[in-house]
């Protein structure tokens, strides 16, 4: 397995102790499908909710969502309305 040299720093006679693969290496690659095969474990171990629930609180969020726009959209138009008042 062939390595590049050390990245140099910006400080003169330094240079990284982190040693870079060359791309394309066996070495990137296993630890690419290890990231890969991590995942999918992680993903295993995720408690999913079902179907009712998560339709549940999509419909909460849209509806308070709509209440929330309508709520800031009637403080908008009051505040612009008395603040064209102000300026008249």
């Amino acid at each position: 397995m062939s390595t590049k040299k050390a990245a140099k720093t910006g400080k003169p006679g330094k240079t990284d102790k982190l040693i870079v693969p060359e791309e394309g290496s066996k070495f990137e690659l296993a630890r690419i499908k290890e990231f890969i095969r991590e995942v999918k474990n992680e993903f295993l171990k995720v408690a999913w909710p079902d179907k009712k629930h998560t339709v549940a609180t999509a419909g909460v969020v849209v509806v308070l969502v709509i209440m929330i726009s309508f709520y800031l959209g009637a403080v908008d138009l009051i505040l612009g309305k008395l603040i064209g008042l102000v300026i008249k």
